[in-house]
């Protein structure tokens, strides 16, 4: 079988959904092929059709991303500070969609899912949460119906030698109904404040990786320099 790519990253556009209090991205072009060509100066030599190109405003959260230090950590460093060595390599998906949706995913949910694929995750994976809500991130529920990480089960990661973890969902953590109502807000966040890691969000198409591990990941993020987050276009790789 040639190498396969699996795209898991989200379509970018103003009509996405975006994270609450997270305003939507926009892409404008700014002049049309001809009116570059005139602009430039080009007409006169008889060129009347030339490049376009776009404006693009959007957050530092839109989309598939990753979360930089920065984001919990005043002093962090920021995008630009995410070692790219932990961004490549080998993939595991572990399955929680039978988590009810605002439950919390803990150590024992993480051993037990080892288990389901007779594998122990080593150090360096990057570990993937299957949670099932990249099926539905165009409708409202994308922002309800979903479990998220508790800081245990996080930490359980990092100290395997995990340094890069990602969801299908909004957030790493519970949904926001679920953090106001067990009164424990972004738990799996704060594990930042005290520990290196760095997790993706708004991820997809985990049911399109046609086994649990033995892939590769490349979650490569843009080097935006302070940001407290970065764009990334995940894929999953298969070799033959």
């Amino acid at each position: 079988m040639p190498r396969q790519i699996i795209d898991l990253s989200l379509t970018i556009g103003p009509d996405m959904q975006t994270f609450p209090r997270v305003a939507k991205p926009i892409i404008a072009q700014v002049e049309s092929h001809a009116e570059f060509a005139n602009n430039i100066g080009a007409t006169k030599f008889g060129e009347e059709w030339l490049t376009a190109h776009c404006v693009i405003v959007q957050g530092d959260h839109i989309g598939t991303h990753m979360d930089s230090l920065r984001h919990m950590r005043g002093d962090g460093p920021g995008a630009e500070g995410i070692p790219v060595e932990y961004c490549f390599g080998d993939g595991v998906r572990l399955d929680f969609r039978h988590k009810e949706p605002g439950s919390v995913i803990t150590v024992e949910d993480i051993k037990q899912a080892e288990k389901d694929i007779n594998y122990e995750i080593k150090e360096r994976d990057i570990v993937l949460m299957w949670t099932g809500a990249g099926a539905y991130n165009q409708e409202d529920r994308y922002h309800r119906d979903f479990a998220g990480m508790s800081a245990e089960a996080t930490i359980y990661l990092i100290e395997k030698g995990v340094k890069v973890m990602g969801c299908d969902a909004p957030t790493f953590d519970p949904p926001v109904w679920s953090m106001f109502e067990k009164k424990l807000f972004w738990e799996a966040h704060k594990v930042m404040l005290t520990h290196e890691y760095y997790h993706l969000e708004n991820m997809m198409n985990f049911e399109n990786i046609p086994t649990s591990h033995g892939f590769l990941l490349s979650v490569l993020p843009i080097k935006w320099e302070g940001a407290t987050g970065a764009a990334v276009r995940a894929v999953a790789i298969l070799e033959e």
